[in-house]
């Protein structure tokens, strides 16, 4: 079935112009710079073609994409508009420019990042030889000259093949039935299919895409937009850097090809984003995206929710709700739905939750909507807002508030709680956050150590990534114990941990002490009472402890 007009006007959206984000022709009065960068254009086409044998094509094609070196090639020239054309022509015969710095911008790679393309000893398009010839046979076969750094930039061995090997390959995808301008799309979503030989995994993309756009169609809405067939193929290219594998997701793909006509990348992108952060496998979300496409369409923002409400909705029995409320009490009260993966995973119920949706009932995110206005108002939560409004800084710690919700904390007393003892920024706080996450700590476990512990957000990533190291590797404990005892991170290390570990392990090896210690118990006792316990586990240890300790490193923030 042929798909209507209206969803093909939909597909025919043009590449937004490259222009420069910086000022360009800035030494030239306003009125005449249209002039100034056609004169411009036209002087460094004549060079590039009269003096340095480039065919016209391609050199009017580089001058007219390379407006930032154009417009530093401009600044070395003093604009008097009768005679600019004259002086630039008459400059350019006595100063050859960066040939390259103009190419590389043209082809569409920014400018800011062109001098990490460029060599010392080479300025001249022709020492490029392979680059130029491959752009032009690309050119030729119809990609747009300023997209090719796409391609560039992603595969950059594709500009050392020869003009022929790329010329063959080109031809090579038309054979399953592709046009020229398909071909293009594909080649720029999939930069790696011109690279090498047609391998098992090129095949088997080659047949995915020959399923969604020639046996369901949908290549009728592309025909001849190399635009849209480039949307369409990024849009494709989602659901693979989801995980989905290729040549065995092409019915599935065709089947749901209303996902690639209505909706832009960036909502698929967003939605992907979201449901994987409940922390499920990237590929059961791809799946979930294919197969419910509806879930598109659900605005999973801005709505505010009841977590309590929220989890009678989808099924959690009064039972479970009751013993979830009591170890979880921190999560309770409202939150957004834009925060509600991170709050089921704060409570170890996001595979049960990410489950329930993925096994139809989808639609209850659709579908919920709290029972009243107060429902699960938490007038104490409510009064300290009103509070911090009224502080110096009430920007400052609104971010923070709204970091602690994203992590999962509702709008309850006990958010406020840890609020009062967080130290840093939003962003700091959340840097934080991801070292613990990335060194291996459960989120459901370190929400919890947070709301017990909340100075442990309050040191630096390498502070924390030091005392997990010496934790596991030195003290042979593992990252359990921080379930118990997660104040071990807000001790100082140099200053307290290790010289109190080191010095009870040196008397346990000499025999002086009879019985192992917990970690709690070295690091945690006060001074005075470490002192008195070493003079009941050896009369001399405490004279040996004031020896041993008697270098001391300074306190950081955050730290006992």
């Amino acid at each position: 079935m042929l798909i209507p007009i209206s969803i093909c006007t939909k597909l025919c959206r043009h590449f937004s112009s490259s222009l420069p984000k910086r000022p360009i022709f800035t030494n030239v009065p306003w009125k005449y710079k249209n002039l100034a960068i056609k004169q411009a254009q036209q002087a460094v086409t004549d060079y590039l073609h009269s003096t340095r044998s480039l065919p016209y094509t391609y050199a009017d094609q580089i001058s007219k994409h390379s407006l930032v070196s154009l417009s530093n090639l401009v600044s070395n020239i003093h604009f008097s508009a009768p005679t600019f054309a004259t002086s630039l022509q008459k400059y350019l015969r006595y100063h050859p420019i960066n040939e390259l710095e103009f190419f590389y911008e043209s082809i569409g790679i920014d400018y800011d990042e062109v001098n990490g393309f460029l060599s010392n000893d080479k300025f001249f398009i022709s020492e490029e030889g392979s680059a130029m010839n491959v752009s032009c046979v690309l050119c030729a076969f119809g990609f747009p000259w300023n997209k090719l750094g796409m391609l560039y930039k992603e595969k950059k061995d594709i500009f050392s093949m020869s003009g022929e090997e790329v010329k063959s390959r080109l031809c090579g995808f038309k054979g399953f039935g592709f046009s020229n301008t398909s071909v293009i799309g594909i080649c720029l979503a999939f930069p790696y299919v011109l690279r090498g030989e047609l391998s098992e995994e090129i095949g088997a993309l080659f047949d995915d895409l020959k399923r969604v756009f020639v046996d369901f169609d949908l290549g009728n809405c592309v025909e001849g937009n190399v635009d849209a067939w480039y949307e369409i193929c990024r849009k494709i290219r989602v659901f693979y850097d989801l995980g989905c594998e290729k040549g065995k997701v092409g019915q599935l793909l065709g089947k749901s090809k209303r996902i690639f006509v209505d909706y832009p990348e960036e909502v698929l992108v967003q939605k992907a984003e979201y449901f994987c952060k409940f922390g499920a496998r990237k590929e059961d979300v791809g799946f979930l995206l294919l197969k419910k496409p509806e879930i598109l369409n659900f605005q999973l923002e801005r709505q505010v929710i009841s977590v309590k409400g929220l989890l009678r909705h989808f099924g959690l029995s009064a039972e479970e709700l009751k013993y979830t409320a009591q170890n979880y009490a921190h999560v309770f009260g409202r939150n957004k739905m834009a925060n509600l993966p991170h709050v089921v995973r704060a409570m170890e119920l996001h595979d049960w939750f990410f489950n329930k949706i993925k096994d139809g009932n989808h639609q209850l995110l659709a579908s919920y909507a709290m029972s009243d206005p107060d429902e699960d108002l938490d007038e104490k939560y409510r009064d300290c807002l009103e509070r911090i409004q009224r502080t110096r800084t009430p920007l400052h710690t609104m971010n923070k508030l709204e970091f602690l919700h994203a992590i999962g904390f509702g709008e309850n007393a006990l958010t406020i709680k840890v609020l009062s003892n967080l130290h840093g920024t939003d962003s700091e706080l959340q840097e934080r956050v991801d070292c613990l996450l990335h060194y291996g700590i459960v989120f459901s476990k370190l929400c919890s150590m947070i709301r017990m512990m909340p100075k442990i957000l309050s040191q630096k990533p390498e502070i924390l990534r030091q005392k997990l190291n010496y934790l596991c590797q030195d003290m042979k404990s593992s990252l359990q114990y921080l379930d118990i005892f997660p104040s071990f991170l807000c001790f100082n290390l140099e200053n307290r941990i290790k010289p109190r570990h080191r010095f009870h392990k040196c008397l346990t090896e000499k025999g002086f002490c009879k019985r192992e210690y917990s970690i709690a118990s070295i690091v945690a006792t006060s001074d005075k009472g470490f002192v008195a316990r070493l003079h009941i586990i050896h009369p001399d240890a405490p004279k040996l402890w004031l020896e041993f300790s008697s270098t001391k490193s300074p306190i950081k923030d955050g730290e006992q």
